[in-house]
């Protein structure tokens, strides 16, 4: 009996074995088996017959990671992580959690213990990294030098090697003066940023010294990236060479430098900003009342437009005002106090305005605030967050209102955006909430949670605040759930409220609340041992 050809066990395979008998088999197994039995020789048959191919070298071994293992249930919990996918492009229903938006949480926390990733792992965290750009910075932290060793061998993971190009892991330090002199001469964009930013965090001397001794010679989108990597650390030995760049070829680049210095309220360029705005804004003694008056520039001149004044407006905006508030911006702020008589800035953004000067002055002054950040500035621009106009005087717009916010201090930013919520609601509060620190302090998160439960009532569909729920179920403290659960509970519909709302909310609160559960429970899994 002739055996089988390869072509004729595929057939076979192909139509079942119902349809296509084999010949009789010797054994007497039934089709199914004999079909497998008759595969498995014949593989081995032809893999006999193949020539072998060329030795390939060796690739060297994967480095060890010398950090502690990842505790078991939380290697568990990564598995799971990394094999949920996002939903579908109508958006997530249901009580689930959304494993894909804790995962960022999940690698933040272990990346603070100093794990280390399992190995078996690290190509799941490859393609999870490939897939979300946001996730690339955490997940090959985690994945340690087996990344890198891994993505040599596989082109899907070439992002990794050019990661680790603008990182600082293979940077020569600030004592190795040849090896730094030679990676800025030779290396990539990428790796002479990354030379730049990182001696600037260490020898600031150091970075602003390797920038001016090629700085004529760099393009101008490059000396644009290195100026801006002189923020960190900006100090006053920093003011010479700025100067210099005031006088560069670049408009961009001109701008960047005059925005530093502006930011050292000791700088020259910060005294002649002082001098022209002092000249635009002064108290009108003509009333009875205090009032501030403003008479703007007539005219940009030379040397405006070469401290950082840009003479052209944008569209929509008349010259005055446009040099008037670039001018207000680039003055420290302690200017005003002596200016306008002794007052504090809570004094003077209380102060009327005459001639409609008011909303261009403060919105000057809010920007001075975030530039400089200055606390006492921006906690009176913003105003109490009950205010009827929900803000201060110049905060004209919720992103402006954001930016102020991040010149406070974390707890007191909480409290202020609590009270915007209990008073405002949540309609306009996602910009806010975006800039508060994690997790949510207690007065914050009742405040949310207030703001919802109060939305439930009205009847509203929960999709309108879809965007502060999925805020909570990354930021709420876990220690807030159980403020939850009188929530999860279908509520009685009202006459006008929205069809089927109540169902949707309950589901809605029941995913939060079990988010929070699942971020207990992971945050758990982290934990170091006792006494390790």
């Amino acid at each position: 009996m002739t055996a089988p050809t390869w072509d004729d066990l595929l057939t076979t395979a192909l139509l079942g074995t119902d349809r296509r008998a084999l010949p009789a088999d010797p054994a007497g197994r039934e089709a199914p088996a004999a079909l497998l039995d008759a595969a498995a020789t014949a593989a081995v048959q032809r893999r006999a017959g193949l020539r072998p191919g060329p030795v390939g070298t060796r690739p060297d071994p994967a480095p060890e990671d010398t950090r502690p293992a990842l505790p078991p249930a939380a290697a568990h919990r990564l598995t799971l992580l990394l094999a949920d996918r996002p939903g579908g492009a109508g958006g997530r229903r249901g009580s689930a959690p959304d494993l894909t938006e804790l995962l960022p949480q999940w690698l933040a926390a272990a990346n603070a213990q100093g794990y280390a990733a399992p190995p078996q792992m690290v190509p799941a965290l490859l393609d999870a990294a490939r897939a979300r750009t946001d996730l690339r910075p955490a997940a090959l932290e985690f994945a340690g030098a087996r990344a890198l060793w891994l993505a040599r061998l596989n082109p899907d993971w070439r992002f990794a090697q050019r990661a680790a190009s603008g990182g600082t892991s293979a940077l020569p330090g600030a004592e190795d003066e040849a090896g730094v002199r030679r990676l800025w001469q030779e290396g990539l964009f990428a790796e002479r940023v990354a030379l730049l930013t990182a001696l600037r965090t260490r020898t600031p001397s150091a970075a602003r010294e390797l920038l001016a001794g090629t700085w004529a010679q760099e393009r101008a989108e490059d000396r644009l990236m290195f100026l801006d990597s002189l923020r960190a650390g900006l100090a006053a030995d920093d003011e010479p060479f700025l100067e210099q760049a005031l006088a560069d070829r670049s408009r961009n680049v001109r701008a960047t430098a005059a925005e530093l210095l502006s930011t050292l309220p000791g700088s020259a360029l910060a005294a002649r900003m002082a001098k022209r705005a002092a000249t635009c804004v002064a108290l009108d003694h003509t009333g009875t009342a205090a009032a501030i008056v403003v008479e703007a520039p007539a005219a940009c001149d030379p040397d405006m437009e070469r401290d950082g004044v840009t003479a052209r407006p944008p569209t929509g905006r008349g010259e005055r005002s446009w040099w008037l508030g670039q001018l207000v911006e680039a003055a420290p702020l302690g200017t005003w106090p002596d200016r306008l008589g002794g007052r504090t800035p809570e004094q003077i953004v209380a102060l009327p305005v005459t001639d409609g000067w008011q909303a261009e002055l403060h919105a000057a002054w809010c920007r001075a605030a975030v530039r400089q950040r200055d606390a006492r500035w921006a906690r009176a621009l913003l105003g109490s967050p009950s205010a009827p106009e929900a803000g201060g005087p110049g905060a004209v717009s919720l992103a402006d209102r954001a930016k102020l916010l991040a010149a406070l201090e974390a707890g007191e930013r909480a409290a202020w955006v609590a009270g915007f919520i209990a008073g405002h609601g949540l309609s306009e509060a996602f910009q806010l909430l975006g800039v508060c620190a994690l997790p949510w302090t207690a007065p914050l998160g009742r405040a949310v949670v207030d703001a919802l439960d109060i939305a439930r009532e009205a009847g509203s569909y929960p999709w309108s605040f879809s965007g502060v729920m999925g805020l909570a179920e990354r930021c709420l403290d876990p220690a807030e759930t159980a403020r939850l659960d009188s929530l999860l509970a279908v509520p009685d519909e009202r006459a006008d409220a929205s069809p089927g709302a109540g169902g949707y909310w309950a589901e809605a609160f029941q995913r939060l609340a079990t988010t929070l559960r699942l971020r207990a429970a992971m945050a758990g899994e982290l934990a170091p041992a006792d006494g390790a």
